[in-house]
Formats: structure tokens, sequence, C-alpha cells
């Protein structure tokens, strides 16, 4: 009989292989990214996130049941957890911020495409340049680096 794999177990291995691909590997945030599989994303060489959408590994709902048993402080826990994405660009977790214009909706979604496009072309010319070990080790630092805190 085989032994089965819990869901976490699965994420990291799959986040380990996923560090070990010697091809640059391009992220992006459109919408909500949560639950543990939005961990694999953080392993991307880039991560690009568009301004209004969150990414996070539990919904804030699910944060306030387990922090303080009441789902209904989903707003502060959405606080707390520094889920959009100009936390997430402070705390170097993403590394690009997509601005997401008002207006009509065709518009904004062909300004974003544009500004998606124009973003995914300079990554590929960055890392086009790069030996399959420099995008492997600059993943690998860039991963260990993220969310780095200094309490004052």
């Amino acid at each position: 009989m085989q032994k089965r794999e819990d869901n976490g177990e699965a994420i990291a291995k799959s986040m380990f292989e996923m560090a070990k691909l010697e091809v640059p590997i391009i992220a992006i945030v459109i919408g909500e990214a949560s639950s543990g599989g939005a961990l694999a994303i953080g392993v991307g060489n880039e991560v690009i996130m568009l301004e209004n959408a969150i990414y996070s590994i539990l919904s804030p709902e699910g944060y306030s049941s387990i922090l303080w048993k009441d789902s209904s402080r989903f707003k502060e826990a959405a606080e707390k957890m520094k889920l959009t994405a100009k936390d997430l660009y402070e705390l170097k977790v993403i590394d690009k911020i997509i601005k997401e214009p008002l207006g009509d909706e065709t518009e904004s979604f062909n300004e974003v495409v544009k500004s998606l496009t124009k973003e995914i072309k300079l990554s590929i010319s960055k890392m086009i340049k790069k030996s399959k070990e420099e995008i492997v080790q600059e993943r690998y630092n860039k991963f260990r680096n993220m969310g780095e805190y200094i309490n004052m």
C-alpha cells in the first residue's frame, strides 16, 4: 500500500522541483491567489501582480476564523495579512505591480494587457541572457530573501 502525501508535503515537493528548473519562471497574479498552492507562485524568477489583485495562502475569513475564532473580523485580518500588491512589493514578495486604470472595462482590459505584455517581454529579454545556473541561483536567492522583516 502506497503512503498518501498530505497537501503540505505535495506543495513543498512541487516548490522544491520548481526551484530546480533551469528555465525562467514568470508568475502573474491577476485576481485572487489563495490557498497553499499560492506558495508556488513565490518561486518565480519574476512575480508580477495586478494592482487590485490579492495574494495570500489563506483567505482573510479563514485567517480570522483561526486566529480569533470569528470570521466576521475578516477586514481586520486582511490588513494584518499584508495581501495587497503594494504590501507585497514592499516585502519583496512580488517584483512588479501593473496599474489597473479606471474607466471603460474593455479599454481598461486592453491597457492591462498592453502593460502585462510589455513586462513579460522585458522579463524575458533580461533572463534570456542568463545561464541556467544564474537563473536557478537568482531564483533561490530571491526566494530566501523575500518577506525580509526588520523589527524596529
